[in-house]
């Protein structure tokens, strides 16, 4: 694969306004962790993994990564529910949304039932709603980090929308 865009180059200049169609790519979590490194605007690679995904561009260029794992809260580790634990990339269109849904149908097809993922309580969830995913909750400060940021959880099952049998 090629090395994603220059860093600092902004995603406009890298991409542009032509709709481009994106390639999911299975991915060394090695790799994903790298690009979480290099791109995740708040938070480092997660410490595990299960399996990573990736999106590229036709010209194999790289563009964001999904990194998929056990839940990390105690309560959802039920054996049939699965976490995005990171997702990144470089502000390609789409790319988020297209990362979510692969990362959705290769759980299932792992045996899945659910899939969460949280975001910051400020941040919209553009793309989770995009990709079926609903918002479950705001997580109270308790259940927040230890800054005091309060995080969204998301879920998609295989009953809910966007996710149905």
């Amino acid at each position: 694969m090629n090395s994603p865009s220059a860093p600092g180059r902004h995603a406009a200049e890298a991409h542009p306004a032509v709709r481009q169609r994106l390639v999911i790519v299975p991915l060394a979590i090695r790799t994903a962790r790298a690009f979480v490194a290099w791109q995740h605007r708040h938070l480092g690679p997660p410490p595990g993994a299960m399996f990573a995904i990736g999106v590229t561009t036709p010209d194999t260029t790289l563009v964001g990564v999904a990194i998929i794992g056990r839940p990390t809260a105690r309560a959802f580790d039920d054996g049939f529910t699965a976490e995005v634990t990171r997702l990144a990339t470089d502000g390609t269109p789409n790319a988020c949304s297209a990362l979510l849904g692969a990362a959705w149908r290769a759980a299932r097809a792992m045996g899945y039932r659910r899939l969460i993922t949280y975001t910051r309580a400020r941040e919209p969830g553009t793309s989770l709603h995009a990709a079926g995913y609903r918002r479950v909750t705001i997580r109270p400060r308790a259940f927040s980090s230890a800054d005091g940021i309060q995080w969204t959880l998301w879920e998609i099952t295989a009953a809910g929308l966007g996710g149905g049998r």
